[in-house]
Formats: C-alpha cells, structure tokens, sequence
C-alpha cells in the first residue's frame, strides 16, 4: 500500500500517517479532505478508518490524550521512579514498568496515575497493557482498573453458604 503521506505538527507533538493509495488527500481552506477512487466496500471502510486516524492525529498533536487508572485494594499504590514506575499491587516483589517513548505517566497520589501522549493508540494501548498487570476482580474489586470504570461484584462463598435459598 503505498500512497501520500499526511504529517501533523502542533504544541504538543508531532505525528504521522501513511494513507493508501485508494485514497486521495486534498487541504482546502485550512481543512483536510479524503476522497476515495472508488466506492468498493474496501474503500468505504478506508475511508472512514483514515478519516478517524487523521482526525485523532490533528486532536493529539494539539491537545494530547490522556488516560487515567486507579489502583485499588489495602496496600495497593504507584510510584515514579525516572523513566520507570513501580506498581505495589499485591505481588511478592513490586512490579515496575518502563514508560514508553512518546508517553509520560503523572502519579498526583499513591492509588491514581495517568498517562498521556499524542498518539491515541500508544496511550490505549499502554493504558491496557498496566491493567493487565492485576485487572480488578469481581469479588472484592481489588486491582488496577480505568478512571471511572464500574466493576461488577459477585456474590462470594459466604453468601450462597448462609442458607439463602434452602
């Protein structure tokens, strides 16, 4: 797939996307235009996917992204060490995690960081791959889990054992 390339550049950063060549870019009055050649299925979900890529990419380098999780349970907490962060979450050793290139992780308290970038994907992405490390579980809600994420408690051992239902 080789095709033009579209570059963005703003207070934030810089960014840059290659969109195929079933694709035509045109700048028209300060705006950014994507035409297809076609109007093959292919091409229409082309065409939508740049139009968002391009879009994020304009939004990233002018404001940024930002994804915020919190870290919950007794003993549970974060802590910036250089381009590295340790995470205590109930593990025998604390797990740290190296911030990558691009990204910058701000820790205000123990228990909530964020991270944030101006590629929307890496932020997403590196956001999933630090809740990986100890999603919440239903039955105390313990774990690292996103800003303002509900998570759904089950009913434990005790409950179902006390005669309910007999």
């Amino acid at each position: 797939m080789s095709g033009q390339s579209v570059h963005a550049e703003g207070p934030v950063g810089k960014l840059s996307c290659e969109v195929p060549s079933v694709l035509k870019v045109k700048i028209q009055d300060g705006r950014i235009i994507l035409e297809r050649i076609s109007d093959a299925k292919q091409t229409k979900a082309l065409h939508g996917l740049y139009r968002s890529l391009i879009a994020n990419m304009i939004k990233g380098v002018s404001k940024g992204f930002q994804k915020g999780l919190e870290i919950v349970g007794v003993g549970y907490g974060v802590r910036l060490r250089g381009d590295k962060f340790v995470l205590n979450v109930g593990f025998s050793a604390p797990v740290e995690v190296k911030i990558p290139d691009g990204l910058t992780v701000e820790a205000p308290s123990a228990t909530r960081f964020y991270i944030r970038g101006v590629d929307k994907q890496k932020v997403g992405e590196f956001a999933a791959e630090v809740r990986g490390i100890r999603p919440p579980e239903p039955y105390k809600g313990k774990g690292i889990r996103y800003e303002k994420e509900v998570v759904r408690r089950k009913a434990g051992k005790s409950v179902i054992g006390a005669g309910v239902g007999k």
